[in-house]
């Protein structure tokens, strides 16, 4: 059903919902258009409402052919509405969801406009805050880019920030998506240029790897690991491109990139991905499978493992969990330090070669159970060899055949 939006759209078509309101297929007097519609609630907020009233001037201002263009913002009693260029095509998630992982020559395409796109953002003196798959739109009819990837658009700007008001969130409260937040913003400080790279770095490795570096569990895990755990290296990754995402990955925000930076060294490494294939990778599990049934011995074959996916556990009540990673502006609480100091169990996050038994599972014990009965089989025999050795040389000296020792004895007299 069509619903004006202010005087000037109407919204015709929901086009998909996130856990800050709703966007439709609307028309403008301009032609199509994509409406941000706002939850109620967050349209009743009259702070709200005066901050989205002051980042006008900003959002509207900021073009970019890799970024989602504001065309309008629109305040009418209880609409609370961002009006956007309209993209035909998907977004990265489904294409994820879809392929699980793409070649790196089109995940670092990908990576790289969207670097094109925060760089304009921050030298407007906007951070982004909620960079991830669900906000990159591909559009579907623009050319083709380096692997076959079509351009990369970045969505949903100021959102996170209209959002995170100092009521509603509190200095004991952060704003973000588990997955992707920085470090420095799990330790509660401001949110700088630098939260975006480290997001960004964070997507580009799920597009390599078909996972996070440090998502799976509960979010509380996720939030340590960002501060506490290095990434770990993905098996057959190009070396330039490895040392290129860990220091977009660093702890400390003042060791990464800048976003121009960041988009002229992927787009310096494209030449060299030419015709890789998807690396071959599986990914961790976020805790060992105790419960899973022990191989039987006799089986010439070891079982196949069903393919599972991480997912978080859902932050917001009624969540499904298959769908968790998609909440948006979710507000979760800061982690104290004695918190982040320790390390949860089943957080080691080596991914495996394709193919390597699981940690934990089925194969893996069994490897582990032939492992130690052929080492069992091997200290026994060595035992039965030595103890044979010792009765021989026993039996050797009992009977008077055995050699004797004439280091100290005088010559035998003629």
């Amino acid at each position: 059903m069509a619903r004006k939006i202010g005087s000037r759209y109407t919204a015709h078509q929901i086009l998909g919902r996130g856990s800050a309101g709703t966007v439709w297929l609307g028309e403008g007097p301009e032609g199509p258009v994509a409406i941000k519609l706002l939850r109620e609630d967050l349209a009743s907020d009259q702070e709200l409402v005066s901050r989205f009233v002051q980042e006008r001037t900003a959002l509207l201002g900021l073009e970019n052919p890799h970024v989602v263009s504001v065309r309008d913002l629109v305040v009418d009693g209880n609409d609370l509405a961002l009006v956007m260029d309209l993209v035909r095509g998907t977004d990265l998630r489904t294409r994820l969801d879809r392929e699980r992982r793409l070649a790196p020559e089109a995940a670092v395409a990908v990576a790289a406009d969207v670097a094109d796109g925060l760089a304009a953002a921050h030298a407007a003196g906007i951070v982004h805050r909620d960079v991830k798959p669900e906000n990159v739109l591909l559009d579907m009819q623009g050319p083709l880019g380096p692997g076959g990837s079509h351009p990369a658009l970045l969505t949903d700007f100021g959102v996170a920030k209209l959002i995170d008001t100092p009521r509603r969130t509190r200095a004991t409260k952060i704003i973000g998506t588990p997955d992707y937040l920085a470090p420095e913003i799990v330790e509660g400080l401001p949110p700088r240029a630098a939260v975006d790279i480290y997001a960004l770095a964070t997507v580009l490795y799920e597009l390599l790897a078909g996972f996070t570096p440090f998502g799976g569990g509960h979010p509380g895990a996720v939030l340590r690991r960002h501060v506490t755990e290095r990434v770990v290296p993905l098996p057959g990754i190009p070396d330039e491109l490895w040392q290129l995402l860990v220091q977009c990955l660093a702890k400390a925000p003042a060791s990464r990139l800048r976003a121009s930076e960041l988009s002229a060294r992927l787009r310096e490494l494209l030449p060299m991905l030419a015709g890789m294939g998807p690396l071959e990778v599986d990914e961790p599990d976020a805790e060992q499978e105790d419960d899973a049934p022990e191989e039987s011995p006799a089986s010439a074959e070891p079982a196949r493992e069903p393919v599972r996916r991480r997912g978080a556990v859902p932050l917001v009540p009624g969540a499904k969990p298959a769908d968790s990673n998609r909440d948006t502006h979710t507000s979760m609480r800061v982690p104290a330090p004695d918190e982040l100091a320790g390390g949860a169990r089943g957080t080691a996050r080596a991914p495996r070669a394709s193919g390597a038994p699981r940690p934990g599972s089925a194969r893996n014990r069994a490897a582990a159970r032939r492992r130690r009965l052929a080492l069992g089989a091997g200290a026994v025999a060595l035992v039965a060899a030595v103890g044979v050795g010792s009765w021989l040389a026993a039996g050797d000296d009992e009977d008077g055949t055995g050699p004797q020792d004439t280091r100290n004895s005088a010559p035998a007299s003629p």
